[in-house]
């Protein structure tokens, strides 16, 4: 059976995904590698998937008219919203960084303020008019 990595870039069906598998193809003409992109629509086998997973699929036998793959494995599970346990303190911790930055800022402009850089001219320095 053959095996493939790829990353799901849609989960919108029901136990169907759809996996983008990238290869590196080197050109005859121009001695330059570049990437191909093929999608498989695979079959989940009830695994909890989301879009961004990083995932093993593997060749079976046709499950419909386009699906000939089924997740085997997760190598890395995609950053979900749903696990962030605590948004009331994120939010409270941005909005910390934001005033305190601002605050930086502020005290910044001032010691400008009080020292002012004052620019000296020579006129012995500047280019006389004739």
């Amino acid at each position: 059976m053959r095996t493939k990595k790829g990353v799901i870039t849609s989960a919108k069906m029901t136990d169907t995904v759809s996996v983008a598998v990238h290869r590196l193809v080197f050109h005859p003409v121009y001695k330059k590698r570049y990437r191909k992109s093929k999608k498989f629509l695979c079959d989940t086998n009830g695994m909890d998937l989301y879009e961004g997973d990083k995932v093993v699929i593997e060749e079976c036998k046709p499950l419909s008219k386009n699906k000939h793959f089924k997740v085997t494995e997760i190598i890395k599970a995609a950053p979900r919203v749903s696990d962030m346990k605590d948004d009331a303190a994120i939010e409270e911790v941005i909005h910390r960084e934001k005033t305190g930055a601002d605050a930086d800022a502020k005290a910044k402009k001032e010691e400008k303020k009080e020292t002012p850089e004052t620019p000296t001219t020579d006129e012995a320095d500047s280019p006389s008019q004739e």
